[in-house]
């Protein structure tokens, strides 16, 4: 169900979290949760964490709630750097008490109770869970809580009544374009465990690989991998370590495009001649594998069949979008048996194989998830539609009566800062238009990470921590959306996710020193300060401005692929900006924090160009960096022009608006992210208002 009442209503604390983000994020570092429980009510006092800290388990056993809990011990010591016994106490004294009801179900499913409810006083703690997922996920609210106060280590006094309001709130991460290491896929089980996220979505097949061995076709990962694939056993190791975390594992086979990877091994497959090779480059290609060809189904059915055994999630993925056509309308064999059979279009095509391979899938004990376009009229119903087109599509699925999932507004590939990810509901839009009995019909979300540019070493910093922002719009009540307390406690929660073995920040100081190569500290940080203020450029324009056509072996070495995604200087700079216009430009305090900056932007240019002219990758951003010199001489004459208490000219006005264009456009694929907040002060310098009436 996708939406259910929160338990005993939603508490005062958490009113005033959404109202005052300021004041939580300033005052109680201690309540940085992330997601916001449903009912979170302060108590007085704290419990203090020291050497004596002790947890017992009481009510259901089994081994995975020991290991959690035990999990939980070793992260806890990992925080607080205090030795904990990770052996449960034998009496009814523990620090921590943990009851759970009953067991959940064998093969976890969509809608079990998640809930849990969390006491913390100053004498002791309790934790209660009808299933062992609530008490995993009050063990991660628990640790979340743990902060360094006065007194030590402590948490502080609070009631929480929690549940999710998705029984879907999942990551999908690409292993086929760029094969992603077992460690990885670990940390990121573990750091999606951290913010209550229960569906790994596993990508396995592409145009460029085929991921996963099978024993039946042992040609698909022989030779349509690299030698890059995991073994059947390394992935039940996967399956085991991520329910062990409260997370199902739901496989997808890509078909019938998004299949180049299958045919260099079974050429029969594939709607054209060929020969096929894996392919290097990105985007959207012709092979397509042929729905008219028996021997398919055939495959398919064993294929399914082996997977099903290694994959227990009642879900299997079957991709089913992009398929552009053009070897079935080339292929005079399809075309005569869509004549014959009265299939009017490569759409009621597609709909036939995917119908066909749904009822193997069936066959097998599973159900079918897909991509927005197996949404074509003649689909079964208990087909689960997967949104990259966004609400317009998940809502036409609802109508249908076909269960949904919302992926458009959370492809973390794209680029996009966390608030923007943040802003997209799944019941927003036409979604937000359904029906009650409608609603139920959409499970919740998925955030999408496509691998094109990224590897083992930069990935994490692609996920995390903005993943966070997303796994909190999926649990939290739906009016918990203030994006100045989300980025407050999304600081808060990136530097917790390091404790996971995560390397979303460790990984950037190594690439960049790479990047670097011999340089002195002056010199290293004037490269560390531009790369602060500088993103990859957004969406799906990476390919068309890029030096030259990228593939699967273009190293991503460069400036462009070291950066975060998001600028956390920038978006502070842009936040101080606008503190200052707010004051009417009177904070005093505000404009010299401003003019230091400025200032070592100025100047940072004339630090970096030896390294520019020892290091080609330097070389590449030497431009940008001239751009934040001039950004930081514009922004240094406006707060000057400012100071004077007269509006400057229009002829300088649109000086400084050529410079900040100048800045504006991409280079080396990279944005300069201060650009706009720097014209806002060159705006308020030269116009007449409350800048200057507050001057005069």
């Amino acid at each position: 169900m996708a939406q259910k009442p929160w338990l005993n209503g939603l508490g005062m604390i958490i009113v005033w979290i959404v109202l005052h983000p300021t004041m939580i994020a300033a005052q109680q570092p201690a309540l940085s949760l992330i997601p916001i429980p449903a009912n979170l009510q302060a108590g007085s006092g704290s419990l203090r964490v020291d050497s004596s800290f002790t947890f017992a388990l009481a009510g259901h056993s089994e081994p995975r709630l020991g290991r959690a809990a035990e999990r939980f011990l070793r992260q806890l010591a990992l925080q607080t750097s205090i030795p904990l016994s990770p052996k449960p106490a034998k009496n009814s004294n523990a620090t921590l008490m943990i009851h759970t009801g009953h067991a959940s179900r064998e093969i976890q499913e969509v809608g079990e109770d998640e809930s849990y409810v969390l006491e913390v006083s100053a004498t002791g703690a309790k934790l209660i869970a009808p299933t062992p997922l609530g008490t995993m996920h009050g063990l991660q609210t628990f640790l979340q809580l743990v902060n360094v106060s006065p007194d030590g280590f402590a948490a502080p006094a609070v009631t929480i009544h929690d549940q999710p309001r998705f029984p879907w709130r999942g990551l999908m991460i690409d292993s086929a374009r760029h094969f992603i290491p077992l460690d990885v896929i670990r940390r990121n089980l573990d750091g999606m465990e951290a913010v209550k996220m229960n569906v790994f979505h596993w990508h396995l097949s592409e145009n460029q690989g085929f991921r996963i061995e099978s024993k039946k076709f042992p040609k698909l990962h022989g030779l349509g991998s690299d030698g890059l694939y995991y073994t059947q056993e390394e992935v039940r190791d996967v399956i085991a370590y991520a329910r062990d975390r409260g997370i199902r594992v739901v496989p997808e086979f890509d078909m019938p495009g998004h299949s180049t990877a299958w045919f260099v091994g079974h050429p029969e497959l594939a709607s054209g001649k060929g020969p096929y090779e894996i392919e290097r480059r990105w985007g959207i290609f012709d092979p397509a594998i042929d729905p008219t060809n028996e021997k398919v189904y055939k495959l398919l059915d064993d294929l399914i069949g082996e997977m099903a055994r290694i994959f227990p999630d009642h879900f299997f993925h079957i991709g089913g979008d992009e398929v552009n056509g053009k070897e079935w309308d080339a292929n005079p064999k399809i075309q005569a048996y869509m004549k014959d059979h009265g299939i009017k279009n490569n759409d009621a095509l597609q709909a036939y194989f995917s119908g066909r391979v749904q009822k193997l899938v069936v066959k097998h004990g599973k159900i079918v998830v897909g991509w927005d376009e197996v949404l074509v009229p003649g689909v079964p119903k208990d087909i689960v539609i997967q949104s990259w087109r966004g609400q317009a599509s998940l809502a036409l699925a609802a109508k249908q009566g076909f269960r949904g999932i919302l992926s458009n507004g959370y492809y973390l590939d794209l680029g996009w800062p966390a608030g923007r990810h943040y802003a997209v509901d799944p019941m927003s839009g036409d979604a937000g238009n359904l029906s009650p009995e409608e609603k139920q019909h959409i499970l919740g979300g998925e955030s999408c990470m496509w691998a094109e540019y990224v590897n083992a070493e930069n990935v994490d910093s692609r996920i995390w921590p903005r993943n966070a922002a997303i796994a909190e719009r999926l649990w939290s009540p739906q009016e918990v959306r203030d994006p100045a307390s989300m980025y407050a406690r999304l600081d808060f929660i990136s530097a917790r996710l390091e404790w996971l073995g995560l390397t979303h920040k460790t990984y950037y100081r190594r690439m960049l020193q790479r990047i670097a190569g011999p340089s002195s500290p002056e010199e290293f940080a004037a490269l560390r300060t531009l790369a602060d203020l500088v993103e990859p450029v957004k969406d799906y324009t990476r390919e068309q401005t890029a030096p030259a056509q990228p593939t699967s072996a273009t190293p991503m070495n460069r400036v462009v692929d070291a950066v975060p995604l998001e600028s956390d200087a920038g978006r502070h700079f842009g936040e101080l900006v606008d503190q200052y216009l707010a004051s009417s430009c009177h904070d005093a305090a505000l404009a010299d924090r401003l003019r230091a900056q400025l200032s070592r932007w100025r100047d940072n240019d004339a630090q970096l160009q030896p390294l520019a002219q020892r290091s080609l990758l330097v070389k590449e951003v030497a431009a940008r960096s001239q751009d934040l010199s001039a950004l930081g001489a514009a922004g240094l004459a406006a707060l000057d022009a400012i100071a004077k208490g007269q509006p400057a000219l229009d002829s300088w006005k649109s000086e400084q608006l050529a410079v900040i264009e100048q800045a504006k456009k991409p280079k080396a694929q990279l944005l300069l992210i201060p650009a706009p907040s720097v014209q806002k002060l060159v705006e308020a310098a030269s116009a007449g208002g409350a800048c200057f009436a507050a001057k005069l």
